[in-house]
């Protein structure tokens, strides 16, 4: 027989800036499903993927009629917000991430930080992250665990998805646990 030892610890509360300049915590969330992508703006193929995905899944799931999930939809009233947190302080200031997650959706939550509240923000989610050589203009790529968080309206961890999990898959996926979450 298998036995689990509990959950494992990720997430917690953070304190960082929004993309309208503003301080965010997860505290601001409460009440709302949350799921988290930490990338950085620059990145030229992997986060877009992501961040085009994260939107597809909040999309779906809000567009969802009365009519196509009406017991899920009494037992939730939840909403899913779609959060992209940068691992690049150091070039991505609230201005830079509000236009980069516009390019997405207009839902998309991002925010940014000093370099000292991302690190303690990737230490609380197990994100990995490290900063490559600069080029003679002074660009480089960031190297990043490629991982969604599903926060659930308590601020707590729900699930995780990796880089290999679809769109229709996690709909899924939270659906069933927005319609098991018993607050």
């Amino acid at each position: 027989m298998k036995q689990s030892v509990g959950r494992p610890s990720i997430g917690g509360n953070f304190s960082l800036i929004d993309h309208n300049g503003k301080p965010c915590t997860l505290e601001d969330f409460k009440g709302k499903w949350v799921l988290l992508y930490f990338g950085f703006c620059r990145c030229p193929d992997i986060c877009p993927e992501q961040l085009e995905k994260v939107v597809e899944v909040s999309d779906r799931i809000g567009k969802l009629t009365l009519f196509e999930c009406h017991s899920l939809l009494n037992k939730t009233k939840h909403q899913l917000v779609p959060v992209f947190v940068t691992v690049d302080a150091e070039r991505d200031t609230p201005q830079v991430v509000s236009e980069y997650i516009h390019e997405f959706s207009p839902n998309l939550v991002g925010l940014t930080g000093t370099k000292e509240q991302i690190d303690k923000v990737a230490k609380l989610y197990r994100i990995y992250y490290s900063a490559g050589p600069k080029d003679v203009e002074g660009d480089y790529i960031v190297d990043h665990t490629v991982v969604m968080y599903l926060m659930d309206p308590n601020g707590q961890f729900s699930d995780y998805y990796g880089q290999n999990k679809t769109a229709a898959e996690m709909t899924r996926n939270i659906l069933s646990k927005m319609a098991n979450f018993s607050g």
